[in-house]
């Protein structure tokens, strides 16, 4: 275990938004056990398929490696409803790329789960065909429920699209990872999908949304690790960071030098 009382890990850890009580899942998925619905943010199916159009050949697997990853999430967790919180395609005819696999897999989940396709940037109009309720926001007893935060939101918010990853130093050098960022009014949730960057938590776009901080829930492999800011590394250039798949072994985590002070 870390040494560092403030850095905590555990197979999952509990979260509470506006007096609901919530699961972080080391997947990237958020399960409400009161409503048995599971969160999931930013699947970008078929974003490998898209890349490849443009020529960027990448192995064409990120649909079936993500849909069985939401489908061990969803039998794990026992849930009845998944709310997808926007970008689950990655463009508008990602859909119509998917392999007759990946098909019978999504919509057999569909058909066995009420199912909300919450719109997003890159499918403002996620395809009707595969069932399931769009919608472009969703308020579910104390928690809203959209694709990009908004300043100003009411307490409860539960939002993706930024693909939040943390810069945690290690003995061995430094990992990113991807993660949750929260505070008492909002959670964001990191990238479900495979081949999904992230952007640095201390990025203006993210950490302005944190006006009096927040805490980072880390994913390693069959681990969430909850930190606060100062444990974390600011990345010292800006716009998206790639993320890795290299687990994070709890005992190498050591305390990070502060963040310098912003503003």
């Amino acid at each position: 275990m870390p040494d560092d009382p403030t850095i905590m890990a555990a197979t999952t850890v509990a979260l509470r938004l506006n007096g609901a009580a919530l699961v972080a899942d080391p997947s990237g998925a958020l399960f409400w056990p009161e409503q048995r619905t599971l969160i999931v943010a930013d699947l970008h199916l078929e974003k490998g398929s898209s890349f490849a159009r443009h020529g960027a050949l990448l192995p064409p697997y990120d649909t079936a490696a993500s849909l069985a990853m939401l489908a061990d999430a969803l039998r794990r967790h026992g849930a009845q409803r998944i709310i997808c919180l926007g970008d689950s395609f990655h463009d508008a005819s990602a859909h119509e790329r998917l392999g007759s696999a990946e098909t019978t897999l999504l919509a057999s989940l569909v058909a066995a789960h009420d199912w909300i396709w919450i719109a997003g940037n890159h499918d403002p109009a996620p395809p009707v065909g595969l069932g399931g309720m769009v919608t472009d926001a969703l308020t579910l007893g104390p928690l809203l429920f959209r694709h990009v935060a908004v300043d100003g939101a009411a307490a409860g918010e539960l939002s993706g699209h930024f693909h939040p990853t943390a810069t945690v130093a290690l003995r061995a050098g430094r990992l990113v990872a991807r993660c949750f960022v929260a505070d008492a009014r909002r959670i964001i949730l990191p990238a479900f999908g495979t081949f999904t960057g992230g952007l640095d938590v201390f990025e203006p776009a993210i950490a302005r949304l944190f006006p009096n901080g927040f805490r980072i829930h880390v994913l390693g492999r069959g681990r969430v690790v909850s930190m606060p800011p100062e444990r974390v590394v600011p990345t010292s250039t800006r716009g998206t960071s790639r993320t890795a798949d290299r687990p994070i072994r709890l005992g190498q985590i050591r305390p990070a030098p502060r963040a310098p002070r912003r503003g």
